[in-house]
Protein backbone atom coordinates (compact mmCIF):
# COMPACT_ATOMS: atom_id res chain seq x y z
CA UNK A 1 0.00 0.00 0.00
CA UNK A 2 2.04 3.22 -1.12
CA UNK A 3 1.30 6.26 1.50
CA UNK A 4 2.10 10.03 0.64
CA UNK A 5 2.73 12.95 2.87
CA UNK A 6 3.79 16.34 1.58
CA UNK A 7 4.27 19.57 3.56
CA UNK A 8 5.72 22.81 3.67
CA UNK A 9 8.02 24.50 6.31
CA UNK A 10 9.00 28.10 5.73
CA UNK A 11 12.26 29.48 8.55
CA UNK A 12 13.52 32.89 8.56
CA UNK A 13 16.86 33.11 6.79
CA UNK A 14 19.44 35.63 5.45
CA UNK A 15 22.23 34.69 3.15
CA UNK A 16 21.34 33.39 -0.45
CA UNK A 17 22.04 29.21 -1.50
CA UNK A 18 23.51 30.29 -4.62
CA UNK A 19 22.85 31.24 -8.22
CA UNK A 20 19.02 28.88 -8.59
CA UNK A 21 18.38 29.45 -5.20
CA UNK A 22 17.40 25.47 -5.31
CA UNK A 23 18.18 22.66 -3.58
CA UNK A 24 16.97 18.57 -3.57
CA UNK A 25 17.99 15.80 -1.65
CA UNK A 26 16.46 12.28 -2.19
CA UNK A 27 16.79 8.70 -0.33
CA UNK A 28 15.93 5.63 -0.13
CA UNK A 29 16.03 3.13 2.89
CA UNK A 30 15.04 -0.61 2.86
CA UNK A 31 12.67 -1.57 5.34
CA UNK A 32 13.65 -4.82 6.14
CA UNK A 33 17.41 -3.45 6.46
CA UNK A 34 16.27 -1.27 9.07
CA UNK A 35 13.90 -3.90 10.60
CA UNK A 36 17.33 -6.16 10.61
CA UNK A 37 19.16 -3.25 12.16
CA UNK A 38 16.37 -2.53 15.04
CA UNK A 39 16.59 -6.21 15.69
CA UNK A 40 20.15 -6.57 16.23
CA UNK A 41 20.77 -3.19 17.76
CA UNK A 42 17.55 -2.01 19.30
CA UNK A 43 17.31 0.71 21.65
CA UNK A 44 20.74 1.87 21.18
CA UNK A 45 19.77 2.89 17.56
CA UNK A 46 16.85 4.08 18.40
CA UNK A 47 18.80 6.72 21.12
CA UNK A 48 21.49 7.43 18.35
CA UNK A 49 19.52 8.17 15.43
CA UNK A 50 15.80 9.17 16.05
CA UNK A 51 14.28 11.91 18.52
CA UNK A 52 12.13 10.91 21.25
CA UNK A 53 8.68 12.00 19.30
CA UNK A 54 9.79 9.94 16.00
CA UNK A 55 10.82 7.11 18.08
CA UNK A 56 7.13 7.36 20.27
CA UNK A 57 5.62 7.29 17.17
CA UNK A 58 7.27 4.50 15.14
CA UNK A 59 6.44 2.38 17.90
CA UNK A 60 2.82 3.09 18.21
CA UNK A 61 2.23 0.33 15.76
CA UNK A 62 4.36 -2.28 16.05
CA UNK A 63 3.12 -3.73 12.13
CA UNK A 64 4.89 -0.47 11.27
CA UNK A 65 7.73 0.59 13.07
CA UNK A 66 10.47 -0.50 10.65
CA UNK A 67 8.74 1.61 7.71
CA UNK A 68 8.24 4.30 9.68
CA UNK A 69 11.76 4.34 11.02
CA UNK A 70 13.17 3.48 7.56
CA UNK A 71 11.29 6.65 6.08
CA UNK A 72 12.31 9.13 8.87
CA UNK A 73 16.07 7.25 8.20
CA UNK A 74 15.50 8.62 4.49
CA UNK A 75 14.75 11.74 5.16
CA UNK A 76 17.18 12.73 7.32
CA UNK A 77 19.91 11.53 4.46
CA UNK A 78 17.90 13.50 2.01
CA UNK A 79 18.65 16.82 4.47
CA UNK A 80 22.09 15.86 4.55
CA UNK A 81 22.22 15.96 0.81
CA UNK A 82 20.05 18.73 0.39
CA UNK A 83 22.12 20.98 2.89
CA UNK A 84 25.53 19.76 2.53
CA UNK A 85 25.42 18.60 6.24
CA UNK A 86 28.11 15.56 5.47
CA UNK A 87 31.14 17.59 6.71
CA UNK A 88 29.34 19.31 9.61
CA UNK A 89 29.29 17.82 12.65
CA UNK A 90 25.76 17.75 11.92
CA UNK A 91 23.94 14.70 14.68
CA UNK A 92 21.16 12.36 13.40
CA UNK A 93 18.56 14.04 15.98
CA UNK A 94 19.71 17.27 14.84
CA UNK A 95 17.29 16.65 12.11
CA UNK A 96 13.76 15.48 12.65
CA UNK A 97 10.64 14.46 11.17
CA UNK A 98 7.63 15.43 12.87
CA UNK A 99 4.33 14.52 12.33
CA UNK A 100 1.38 16.99 12.08
CA UNK A 101 -2.40 16.71 13.27
CA UNK A 102 -3.21 16.79 9.87
CA UNK A 103 -1.37 13.75 8.57
CA UNK A 104 1.26 14.86 6.72
CA UNK A 105 5.06 15.57 7.84
CA UNK A 106 7.78 18.30 8.04
CA UNK A 107 10.95 18.51 8.41
CA UNK A 108 12.34 20.47 11.36
CA UNK A 109 16.22 21.26 11.75
CA UNK A 110 17.41 21.54 15.10
CA UNK A 111 20.87 22.97 16.44
CA UNK A 112 24.47 23.49 14.44
CA UNK A 113 21.65 21.66 11.13
CA UNK A 114 18.90 24.59 11.99
CA UNK A 115 22.08 27.43 11.46
CA UNK A 116 23.86 26.03 8.76
CA UNK A 117 20.32 26.09 6.48
CA UNK A 118 19.65 29.29 7.91
CA UNK A 119 23.37 31.02 7.06
CA UNK A 120 22.74 29.31 3.83
CA UNK A 121 19.54 31.83 3.57
CA UNK A 122 17.02 29.03 3.14
CA UNK A 123 13.82 30.14 3.88
CA UNK A 124 11.43 27.31 2.35
CA UNK A 125 11.88 23.33 3.03
CA UNK A 126 9.27 20.76 1.44
CA UNK A 127 9.30 17.06 2.69
CA UNK A 128 7.66 14.35 0.47
CA UNK A 129 7.73 11.24 2.01
CA UNK A 130 6.83 7.72 0.25
CA UNK A 131 6.99 3.86 0.86
CA UNK A 132 6.15 1.15 -0.72
CA UNK A 133 6.75 -2.65 0.11
CA UNK A 134 9.93 -2.87 0.98
CA UNK A 135 11.13 0.03 0.40
CA UNK A 136 10.69 3.93 1.90
CA UNK A 137 12.13 7.25 0.53
CA UNK A 138 12.10 10.62 1.00
CA UNK A 139 12.80 14.26 -0.82
CA UNK A 140 13.71 17.45 0.73
CA UNK A 141 13.95 20.26 -1.40
CA UNK A 142 14.94 23.29 0.19
CA UNK A 143 14.86 27.48 -1.39
CA UNK A 144 16.84 30.52 -0.56
CA UNK A 145 15.64 33.63 -2.77
CA UNK A 146 18.57 33.63 -5.67
CA UNK A 147 18.26 37.64 -5.17
CA UNK A 148 18.80 40.07 -2.82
Amino acid sequence: MKTHDFSVHRVPSDPAFGPSGLRVGIDIVQVSAMAQSLAEFGARLLQRIFCRDEIAYALAAPELTAQRLAVRFAAKEAAFKTFNFSEAGIGWRDIEVRKLDSGGCVLVLHGRAAEIAQAQGCTEMALSLSHDGDYATAMVVALAPASR
